[in-house]
């Protein structure tokens, strides 16, 4: 911050599943950190751990719409070395139930963040996904793959509204037009991270992805749901490792898009086991409609991180880290009660 030594840092989305541990790893790291987030699908129970340090502070406000006056003058005060905008709800549940919310928090939001992070010259990130690849037809992926995506499909707003975001990330960078009918700021200090799939505590367990699905099954004892035959893949990264990429990326120079994923391979069949062999649960696995859309292989090729950020890969194995997220499951499980149980 001004005058204090300390570096400001924006978190949007910073109440949610990856945005919290973004924030507890940047306080870790010395950062003064302002969490944005409008509790779409973050909870203020995220945050908890850190809301009494004084070095953060949440907002409740929503990045799609226009910073007001009061948190200019805050930031002119205090000023802004980040942005890290993470602001976007992920759940395939969500692209049913909110899905313009999405299509704007990944439009008018990235503009909105973009613009903050040019007039304050900052350092910005963005958070994208493995599904701007769509339904890949080069494996593993790299960030050269343009990708094989529905632009008009039930994952649309989702997909095409990240690949939205980084063509406005991107061309900011690249320093070209009038940036928002304004003055030229010059070029963006900013880059992508394709962020492929993450688990780990503080999932949502009615989140509806194939993590916290089949977690609880197995707490509860019902039936493994296994959308289609079981046989695509998915490749599990756990949310520490992830955040480590996220920060080395942040921290670097690095503009160019960036794969943070781990590229060890699996079926769903093959996840459903290692749920079942964790939580000691002899559940039948229930196969149900394929999901329109739903990517047969997923996995990255993560070489230009480990290229440019100090070596970079996962570290935390699958069972250590499933681990960690059955025992979050289980006490949320508890909290719920067995009154809500499906």
């Amino acid at each position: 911050m001004k005058g204090s030594g300390e570096k400001h840092v924006i978190v949007t989305g910073g109440a949610g599943f990856i945005g919290s541990h973004l924030c507890e790893r940047l306080l870790e790291r010395g950062y003064f950190v302002t969490a944005i987030d409008n509790f779409v699908s973050g909870t203020r129970a995220n945050v908890d751990g850190i809301l009494k340090n004084p070095r953060f502070q949440l907002v409740e406000a929503d990045v799609s719409k226009p910073l007001p006056e009061e948190g200019l003058a805050f930031l002119e005060s205090h000023g802004l070395h980040g942005l890290l905008h993470f602001a976007c709800p992920a759940s395939p549940t969500d692209f049913d139930r909110i899905p313009f919310e999405i299509l704007l928090v990944d439009s008018a939001g990235t503009f909105n963040t973009v613009d903050l992070a040019l007039r304050f010259k900052a350092r910005y990130v963005l958070a994208s996904t493995s599904e701007i690849y769509g339904d890949p037809l080069v494996h593993p992926q790299t960030e050269e793959y343009w990708g094989n995506v529905n632009s008009i499909g039930p994952r649309a707003c989702y997909d095409e509204a990240k690949r939205f975001g980084e063509a406005v990330v991107s061309t900011a960078a690249r320093g070209v037009g009038q940036w928002n009918g304004k003055k030229n700021y010059g070029k963006l200090n900013g880059g992508i991270v394709r962020i492929f799939n993450t688990y780990g505590p503080r999932m949502r367990p009615d989140d509806g992805r194939v993590v916290p699905e089949l977690c609880m099954q197995a707490i509860r004892g019902d039936k493994l749901s296994i959308h289609g035959d079981g046989l695509q893949t998915r490749s599990f990264c756990y949310v520490d490792d992830l955040v480590e990429g996220i920060l080395r990326y942040f921290e670097s120079s690095l503009v160019a898009p960036t794969n943070l994923g781990n590229p060890e391979e699996r079926t769903i069949l093959e996840f459903a086991e290692v749920v079942r062999e964790l939580t000691g649960s002899d559940s039948p696995i229930e196969h149900r409609a394929a999901r329109p859309n739903d990517p047969k292989r997923r996995c990255p090729d993560i070489a230009r991180a480990k290229r440019n950020l100090g070596d970079w890969s996962p570290k935390v194995g699958l069972r250590e880290g499933l681990g960690r997220t059955l025992e979050f499951f289980r006490k949320a499980s508890d909290s719920i009660g067995s009154g809500d149980r499906a």
